[in-house]
């Protein structure tokens, strides 16, 4: 019988890593007999150097791809061990879009509140303003720098106020809404609601400033639709 080659579970880690073989299932060192106490240390030297097959494969992928989406949290974490990272502040659409699970809705957003001067102090920013779960923002962190181009303004401690429902006196609290633009809020709020933090910079030319102080300080939830209107009365004849 053939001898195996030393470096055999290398090549498999190999093919396996570059999708050629199918991912074999893990044992836990329960499962082993306490008599393999050696195989065991041999699988981790294994483990470690097929970790480092596969970040030199992601390595090389990106390189001829530059713009290759990142698949799971896995790819992040080796991205980032690459020294790859995601300026928070200034990134494209396109990086945004390179991480799971970031969306065009969201990509949309932070850019439209990057052009309007926006940025985001830190990942409870990033959560608040676009909704995410937990896991999705923890597979994102490794990547995420947030360099803040100026003083970072302080972070909110109440809750969300409806902009979409909440009463003009209720409104008032907010910093710096002076009476003009409230008065321009609640007309415009009327015409149309208000879909998000960009578009109600938009529609009402307030300072980045201020908007970034309102980041987690207010909702955008749509207005209960109004009474319906009864029938005609129709005409007697």
């Amino acid at each position: 019988m053939a001898q195996r080659h030393w470096l055999d579970p290398l090549a498999r880690r190999l093919l396996i890593a570059s999708g050629q073989l199918p991912r074999p299932a893990r044992r836990s060192s329960a499962d082993r007999p306490a008599s393999h106490t050696a195989p065991v240390i041999d699988d981790l030297q294994v483990d470690g150097q097929a970790e480092a097959i596969e970040r030199d494969l992601l390595d090389l992928q990106l390189k001829l791809r530059p713009g290759r989406p990142l698949r799971d949290a896995e790819e992040v974490r080796r991205a980032a061990a690459l020294g790859w990272r995601l300026d928070v502040n200034r990134a494209t659409a396109d990086d945004w879009l390179r991480l799971p699970g970031c969306t065009g809705s969201h990509a949309d957003l932070l850019l439209r509140l990057q052009v309007g001067g926006v940025q985001l102090s830190g990942p409870e920013d990033l959560q608040r303003l676009l909704g995410l779960e937990a896991g999705t923002l923890q597979s994102w962190q490794p990547l995420l720098e947030f360099r803040w181009y100026g003083a970072p303004p302080e972070l909110p401690q109440q809750l969300p106020l409806g902009i979409n429902t909440a009463p003009a006196a209720a409104l008032q609290r907010l910093d710096a809404l002076g009476d003009a633009a409230l008065q321009r809020l609640l007309q415009e709020r009327i015409r149309r609601p208000f879909s998000d933090l960009a578009d109600l910079q938009q529609r009402l030319g307030l300072p980045a400033a201020v908007i970034e102080a309102w980041i987690g300080r207010v909702s955008f939830e749509p207005p209960p639709p109004g009474p319906s209107l009864p029938p005609a009365p129709r005409a007697s004849r």
